[in-house]
């Protein structure tokens, strides 16, 4: 599975978890899927309320918000995305523990280097699988 995101959100992602450091940043996403290509069409920044470095919770009402905008904009929820503000993009043991749909992607925001690493997963019973993301700068 390939996920596709434009260059203008993923800007977005990296302002929003850089606004929320030290703690961790999340959000949704919402778009179409063909074939084996997800397209990112909507992200939606949401609010951590667990106000931690180390784990996220999505408010429930963003959540819920986003999904009846979602549904109303006839987008499929593609997954999730958080940020690591100094650790490396990868699912900890947690975010594989939480990782609850298997048709979901994962992305992870590493905010640890000189330069942000984006990258994305699939969990299925706890098997992390990498998928290919794709930034462009013209979607």
């Amino acid at each position: 599975m390939t996920i596709k995101i434009s260059l203008a959100d993923y800007e977005r992602i990296i302002a929003h978890a850089t606004a929320v450091l030290p703690n961790e940043a999340c959000g949704l996403m919402a778009g179409t899927v063909s074939d084996e290509v997800k397209t990112v069409k909507k992200v939606y920044l949401l609010t951590n309320i667990d106000h931690s470095p180390e784990h996220f919770s999505i408010d429930p009402r963003e959540q819920l918000a986003a999904v009846k905008d979602m549904r109303a904009q006839g987008l499929a929820p593609l997954g999730n995305f958080h940020s690591h503000p100094s650790t490396p993009a990868r699912p900890s043991q947690e975010d594989i523990r939480l990782a609850y749909d298997p048709f979901a992607s994962y992305l992870i925001l590493s905010l640890a280097g000189k330069q942000p690493v984006f990258k994305s997963f699939r969990v299925e019973k706890g098997v992390v699988a990498v998928e290919e993301l794709e930034i462009n700068s013209n979607e």
